[in-house]
């Protein structure tokens, strides 16, 4: 019998192993390249689940969250890779715990879902663990974590990605509530890959022979992301999605992980302190 807990264990894993590979390729690729091999070598792995699942009839209201999604879903790609690229996994990839902060006002906007009692103790919690993520700087000054966030750039694009992947969300929701989560799951990231296809091309002078320059490291990405994809909805079918997606946030703790032992990552104690502090914010928030 499969379990949720072991399901969301490895999303969260796969999940981090998706972003440790294109930080790896970013070496030598530019982020709109690693931004489609993301999407685009996994779609194979998703299709593959079509023959088996029954297709629904979307409404409107389906088109309509898929109409907002994908160029949000782009800009968000792209400032996501750039985040890896330019700053290291372990100060990057745990502002992605302030998504559900965001999403405690986008989700009462989009859906008219309410904060609960404890959302506060989470934001508290989730806030310090931000501050801990720089803490060595607090001798220049308490402030000067937070000073340490606007210098590193790609801190400050994952932050606007969180709060992009807030709404998405939310999206992302409405689509699946409108069709199924199966019929979503299989066909959201094919498409995407798609629509951004243009992106890609007009970044390279419309050049495509850098997508099959590095398979045996792309084609890892991509399945790495369908694995994570995939057991997500499994265990969504499994267990509350509160519980899941907070197992799930356990992917910025191996991906601290990935900082230390594969980039040689420094002042990791630190980071992973407060990235287990921000995670505990997100559990309070999202199952409390």
């Amino acid at each position: 019998m499969l379990n949720w807990f072991l399901l969301s264990f490895f999303c969260a894993f796969f999940t981090a192993s998706a972003d440790a590979l294109c930080k790896k390729s970013l070496h030598k690729s530019n982020e709109y390249l690693i931004a489609w091999v993301r999407i685009g070598f996994a779609s194979p792995f998703l299709l593959l689940l079509l023959p088996f699942i029954e297709i629904p009839r979307p409404d409107i209201h389906f088109y309509f969250a898929m109409l907002l999604l994908f160029p949000l879903e782009t800009i968000a790609l792209i400032l996501y890779m750039k985040a890896i690229k330019l700053s290291p996994l372990s100060i990057s990839l745990p502002f992605l715990a302030l998504s559900p902060i965001f999403m405690i006002f986008t989700s009462d906007l989009i859906l008219g879902e309410k904060l609960g009692k404890h959302g506060v103790v989470g934001i508290v919690l989730t806030a310090v663990g931000a501050y801990l993520l720089n803490v060595r700087t607090t001798r220049k000054g308490i402030l000067e974590p937070f000073k340490a966030i606007q210098r590193e750039r790609g801190s400050l694009y994952m932050i606007i990605v969180a709060f992009i992947y807030s709404v998405t969300s939310n999206l992302g929701k409405m689509a699946i509530l409108h069709s199924s989560p199966l019929f979503f799951t299989a066909t959201f990231l094919p498409i995407f890959s798609v629509i951004f296809l243009p992106v890609l091309l007009w970044n390279n002078h419309g050049k495509m022979g850098q997508i099959f320059s590095r398979v045996t490291l792309f084609g890892p990405i991509g399945f790495s992301i369908a694995l994570a994809t995939v057991t997500q909805f499994l265990a969504v079918n499994l267990a509350e999605t509160a519980y899941v997606i907070s197992v799930k946030r356990m992917s910025l703790l191996f991906g601290i992980l990935y900082g230390a032992f594969w980039f040689r990552e420094t002042n990791i104690m630190e980071r992973f302190v407060g990235g287990i502090t921000m995670i505990a914010g997100v559990v309070i928030i999202m199952v409390f």
